[in-house]
């Protein structure tokens, strides 16, 4: 604990409290990440469980991004490798989950420069 000034103390009681919740969603991440793996492995599992137990994970891995839990990168890297060891077993992709994408998802699906009316300039 923090000796010295009130905001001391007080960043570090946050920090407790931030490194607590951190340590769940990560845990929970791992937890999803490993049911969905598990999925791909075992048999009886449907084709349709395997894909909702990825989009959970991937849904789970975005927002552990954009909460900055864990890196971008990461979780991009994380994502990957589940969505590859999926088509492996040659099940069809889910739909992507979006979450955490920021501006630039805004801005690719934004209508193209070409489609909007061209200005009149001054006469």
């Amino acid at each position: 604990m923090a000796k010295r000034t009130a905001s001391a103390k007080k960043q570090a009681r946050a920090g407790v409290k931030r490194s607590a919740r951190n340590r769940a969603i990560r845990s929970e991440v791992k937890t999803k990440v490993v049911k969905a793996r598990r999925s791909y492995t075992e048999s009886p599992v449907a084709e349709s469980d395997r894909a909702s137990l990825t989009v959970e994970a991937i849904r789970s891995l975005d927002r552990a991004a954009a909460k900055g839990i864990v890196h971008r990168n990461n979780a991009a890297r994380r994502k990957a490798r589940l969505m590859r060891q999926l088509v492996r077993l040659g099940v069809s992709s889910p739909a992507p989950a979006t979450a955490g994408r920021g501006k630039k998802a805004s801005r690719a699906t934004a209508a193209p420069a070409a489609a909007a009316p061209a200005k009149k300039g001054k006469k």
